[in-house]
This record gives C-alpha cells, sequence and structure tokens, in this order.
C-alpha cells in the first residue's frame, strides 16, 4: 500500500526543516505560497543553502496538499497564520490532523494601539485556536522545543514536543517526526505548549542583548532563571500548566534559544546591544523574528492581569522607549526578589 504524503506549508527555515525531518519517514509535500520561491525551490531544491531530502515534493497548491496529505504542518509565522488558513479553510476535512509550528500569537485587535485596561484575552489566540475558529479540523495540535532550524537542517540531534487533546494527534505526530536524531515527546497540555512557545521570544531577546553588552554566563543564567519565572506567571494567567513549562518546551527551548547566535530572536537583541536600530535590524534578517510582537501582546497581558513581569517591562522598554541596555541591566539588578522558586506554589 502506498504511503501518503505529509504535508507542509510553509518553505521558511523552519518548515524546511521539518519537511526533511518528515520526509526521513516517508514522502512530503511542501507548499510555498509565493510563486517565485516555490519555482526556485523546486528548480534548486535548496533553503538558506541547504539540500531537500529527496522525499519532498514541491506541491503545486493548497488544494493538492489538502487532497493528497490527512497529516498537516502548517509552518507560517503567526503574522500571517490567520490569512493562510482563511485560503486553506475551503480545501480541508473534518478528518485532517494539522499540528502547527507557529511560535507566535493572533489578535484579533491592533497591538500598537491597543489598551490594556480594555483588554478582552479572548481576543489573543494561539494558532490552535484559529485553526478551530476558521476550518472544520478538529484533531489539533502543536510542536515546540529546543527546535533551532539551522541546527535541524544541520541534523544535529535535538528534541521536541507534540502537544493535543487528542492522543490520536500525538502519535500520528510521533510517528511522523521520531528519528534516530529527533526524539520526540507527548503532552496533552496544547495551551502550555504553546505559550511556551511564544513567550521565550522576548527571553531570548534579553539574552541576546545581554551577550552584546559582554556579560557572561552569571548573568546568562540569572536572566533565563527569572525569564522562566515570568513565563509561568502569564501562563498560569491565561490557564496553562506551569509543569509544560518545566519540561523540554519551556527550559529547553529556553536554554536553546538563549544561548544561540542562530536564534533570530537572540541576534535582534545581540545587535540592539550594539547600537543597531531595531527597524534595520528586522529589514536586513530576511526572517520573522516572532519576540518583537510578542513583547507588545504579552505586555498588554501583563498590564491587564496585574501580573509581576519586570524583565518583560523592561525588555519593552528597550525595544520600544530608547532605556538602553546598560540602563534596564542596572534597573533588573536593583528590583527586589524575596523567593528563588516561588511560582511552584501556584
Amino acid at each position: 500500500m502506498e504511503t501518503r504524503p505529509v504535508g507542509v506549508i510553509g518553505a521558511g527555515s523552519f518548515g524546511a526543516a521539518i519537511a526533511n525531518l518528515l520526509a526521513e519517514n516517508g514522502p512530503v509535500l511542501l507548499y510555498e505560497r509565493n510563486k517565485e520561491m516555490a519555482a526556485q525551490l523546486a528548480r534548486d531544491r535548496k533553503v538558506r543553502g541547504f539540500d531537500l531530502h529527496p522525499n519532498i515534493q514541491i506541491a503545486e497548491s493548497m488544494e493538492q496538499v489538502a487532497s493528497l496529505c490527512y497529516l498537516i504542518f502548517p509552518a507560517v509565522p503567526s503574522q500571517y497564520f490567520k490569512s493562510m488558513i482563511i485560503d486553506f479553510s475551503p480545501y480541508l476535512r473534518a478528518d485532517h490532523i494539522m499540528i502547527h509550528t507557529t511560535k507566535g500569537l493572533h489578535c484579533d485587535f491592533d497591538i500598537d494601539t491597543a489598551d490594556a485596561k480594555t483588554l478582552r484575552l479572548k481576543d489573543i489566540k494561539t494558532m490552535s485556536e484559529l485553526i478551530l475558529q476558521e476550518t472544520g479540523i478538529v484533531r489539533v495540535g502543536s510542536i515546540a522545543g529546543p527546535n533551532l532550524a539551522l541546527e535541524l537542517m544541520e541534523k544535529q540531534p535535538a528534541a521536541t514536543v507534540v502537544a493535543s487533546r487528542f492522543d490520536e494527534v500525538i502519535r500520528e505526530g510521533v510517528a511522523a517526526l521520531k528519528s534516530d536524531r529527533l526524539q520526540v515527546y507527548g503532552t496533552r497540555d496544547i495551551l502550555g505548549i504553546e505559550l511556551t512557545g511564544v513567550l521565550k521570544n522576548y527571553v531570548a531577546l534579553a539574552a541576546g542583548a545581554m551577550s552584546g553588552l559582554g556579560y557572561g554566563e552569571n548573568a546568562k543564567a540569572l536572566l533565563v532563571t527569572r525569564g522562566m519565572a515570568e513565563m509561568i506567571y502569564i501562563g498560569h494567567a491565561l490557564g496553562a500548566d506551569k509543569r509544560s513549562f518545566l519540561g523540554m518546551a519551556g527550559i529547553g527551548d529556553l536554554i536553546a534559544t538563549c544561548s544561540s547566535p542562530k536564534s533570530r530572536n537572540f541576534t535582534v537583541g545581540y545587535r540592539i546591544a550594539k547600537g543597531e536600530k531595531l527597524n534595520d535590524i528586522l529589514a536586513s534578517l530576511g526572517e520573522v523574528a516572532e519576540g518583537v510582537r510578542t513583547v507588545k501582546i504579552a505586555k498588554l497581558i501583563v498590564d491587564h492581569e496585574g501580573i509581576n513581569a519586570p524583565l518583560l517591562q523592561t525588555i519593552y522598554k528597550v525595544l520600544f522607549e530608547d532605556l538602553t541596555m546598560e540602563r534596564a541591566v542596572k534597573m533588573l539588578m536593583r528590583y527586589p526578589v524575596s523567593d528563588d522558586a516561588e511560582y511552584l506554589n501556584l
């Protein structure tokens, strides 16, 4: 019996990395919305200098992916996710399984003009909630973990977590992704796993900035540990289980993205500390750094909920209010902390 291909939507660095992982276990249909880029992929079979696996075929359309695949992995930045899923929805069926890879949030409002006092948390949606809202698909999942795209493309060992309320989705995701170089874990706390992938982005920005200033491992350890505490408080306010933040998708992803220049968010923070302007950095990256949007959205949440998040508030001022990183570090070091792991009491 012929094996059905697995679909991947989005051929950026992470989409290509996931497609290559999936292709080790079977055929893959990779769809890229940009027609010129899709043609180049079909011709050169390379993404950022890395070869696409021979088992990957470039899809002609979303309709083709929906028709031939029942397991689909969208890998699209959060600001484009809703338009993508709306375009995709006419071809999707209730029997599809969709496991997204996007580490971002969608807002049903303009985040640049929003007021925390009138904010409605229900207007901030995870990608799984968007899929449920805009399609007839029920079996939805998410993946998150220490999954730097360039290291995955280099075929280095890694791990990820498949999250879903449905055991079948977890089983299908694990079977499709697991290999000798990728360990795959499962959990039913999909909200927690999605939020870990989102919130670690602003901590990675701060970690990059501290590295750019020349601070060492002691300072980085302090930053990461307190950053994780803030992530847990924000996640708890939104209904997530704190255990998700203490596992592979939480601590694991945080360590990876706060330590590596291969992380786009780390790179943005590093270059800010070196004196570059945020808009210039974002224009030169070539791909989306989700952390910048995350800072804006997370600040709205903490202001609305009254959550104590000094690291988030400080990195917001660095990005959008011209606070220098040197001054930011001094402010954070003077911030009083009484309990090392108080979040365990939640």
